[in-house]
């Protein structure tokens, strides 16, 4: 079963704090439009959305969906799905198998154990089949509206880059990370952090030269500083 621990951080140097709140200021006025990139109505939706995301990109995901959801509109609908269908509909996304799975599992554990509704805290979210921590914060900060940092690979390498945390375990990133910033920025400063991942901080190649918190950035030089070819790198996301 997925854990639900909180882990505590110590508190930070006053002065990682101003930084780490200035590059946040300045990605949101960077990307005014940062959201959750998964198309939904519901939490059902996207928790379901979410799920299939896993090892796929935001928009393979939002490709598949819509006639998903038309298909299996609640969990009752998920939890007696036909295996085969819904392997078949969710095939783009890869890892269909696995995925079809987890969503039948889902469904009849909202059924049995949640009124077929999706919980809205991280403990009880998190006794769902397959769905850990990442997940569960995804679905309590854009559908409930509830705090919580969402660390996936952009958040991870974005957060080390910047100096906010040495650690490669997502709990512990998660409580370094979130002392940094009051809860009630945690949900935006997730997309600001994802969507400068996915346009400008790369995995392979961060465009430096062209990045707005470049001059707060510990980590500037990994990859081109010089403007004209850092611009270059500069693309929307697939996904």
């Amino acid at each position: 079963m997925p854990s639900s621990r909180t882990e505590v951080a110590e508190k930070p140097p006053t002065a990682l704090v101003r930084r780490a709140r200035k590059i946040n200021r300045i990605l949101a006025e960077t990307y005014p439009d940062a959201k959750a990139e998964l198309d939904f109505t519901n939490p059902l939706e996207l928790l379901v959305a979410t799920v299939l995301s896993a090892q796929s990109t935001d928009k393979r995901v939002n490709m598949v969906t819509p006639e998903l959801f038309r298909r299996y509109p609640d969990a009752a609908a998920l939890a007696s799905a036909d295996r085969a269908e819904l392997e078949e509909l969710i095939r783009p996304t890869g890892f269909f198998r696995a995925k079809s799975d987890s969503l039948i599992r889902i469904g009849q554990a909202l059924v049995e154990r949640f009124d077929g509704e999706v919980p809205g805290n991280l403990e009880d979210l998190v006794t769902l089949p397959g769905v850990g921590r990442k997940t569960a914060n995804v679905v309590l900060g854009n559908a409930f509206g509830v705090p919580g940092i969402t660390v996936d690979t952009h958040f991870k390498r974005l957060s080390q880059r910047f100096g906010w945390t040495t650690s490669n375990d997502p709990d512990r990133i998660e409580a370094e990370v979130g002392a940094l910033f009051p809860p009630k920025d945690w949900v935006m400063l997730c997309h600001h952090v994802i969507w400068h991942g996915r346009r400008c901080c790369h995995a392979r190649r961060p465009a430096c030269g062209a990045c707005p918190v470049a001059s707060l950035c510990p980590s500037y030089g990994e990859g081109p500083t010089d403007p004209e070819v850092a611009a270059k790198l500069i693309r929307e996301p697939r996904g």
